[in-house]
């Protein structure tokens, strides 16, 4: 009974630290689609804004916390938070690209350098690695009533590339440069917007054996464990990943 209380406790613990890690980098979204919006707070005038705040919906973020950040983000003594990105690669070769947000860019230099060469890593220079992800853009939209091959059709002249049905929802791609563009098409169509962002899709991947995928994996978990960073994105298949 005590083996089985402490699993659950670890496990509940591990949940809250995922949903706080969450938090913490919608946070950061929130205040960086302020500042990139020229310090609009308001929702309805500022479009990125109004995408992150469906996606802090979307993650169960409470409302409070919402406020919280956009008060901070206008803030006048608030901190300069910058995006910065990371390229090198992790063990075997896998190619490996960090987002980070951060107030501190000495401090997150150091960090994210430490965590590769301890993992048997190297950190490159910004371009080594770029060039091996495509820079997209994703929506999330409810599927209900809705033919994804027609949408398609809608959506294609708006920089929609590729449209897939998941569960009960139904997601569109496109490259980077198109999302205000799919977002004014899908807002103007009155179309709930259930969540959107953007990915980095490797052109190539490469498929390791258990123990090598473990010792990229130390480097993934390492680097998305710290606070500055927001995504990690690498080229091992993800036909090896722990789905658990």
């Amino acid at each position: 009974m005590g083996r089985a209380f402490e699993f659950r406790k670890e496990r509940k613990m591990k949940r809250w630290a995922a949903m706080s890690k969450t938090f913490a980098r919608l946070n950061k979204d929130i205040i960086l689609s302020i500042k990139e919006g020229g310090g609009i707070a308001d929702p309805d005038l500022n479009a990125r804004l109004r995408a992150v705040i469906q996606n802090c919906r979307a993650a169960n973020m409470p409302k409070d916390n919402i406020e919280r950040a956009i008060k901070k983000a206008t803030d006048k003594d608030a901190a300069d938070l910058k995006q910065v990105t990371f390229e090198g690669y992790g063990p075997h070769g896998i190619a490996v690209f960090v987002e980070t947000a951060t107030d501190n860019n000495n401090r997150t230099v150091a960090n994210v350098r430490s965590y590769f060469n301890k993992c048997n890593g190297n950190l490159g220079t910004t371009g080594s690695v770029e060039f091996m992800f495509t820079h997209v853009c994703h929506f999330k939209v409810p599927s209900e009533g809705i033919d994804a091959e027609e949408l398609e059709l809608e959506l294609i002249d708006f920089g929609a590339e590729d449209i897939g049905v998941d569960e009960d929802a139904i997601m569109i791609y496109g490259p980077f440069e198109s999302y205000g563009t799919l977002q004014k098409k899908l807002e103007d169509d009155g179309r709930e917007i259930l969540e959107s962002g953007f990915d980095r899709i490797p052109t190539d991947t490469k498929e390791l054996d258990q123990e090598a995928t473990a010792e990229v994996e130390k480097l993934i978990e390492k680097l998305e464990e710290d606070d500055d960073v927001q995504n990690v994105f690498h080229t091992m298949s993800s036909s090896t990943e722990d789905e658990g």
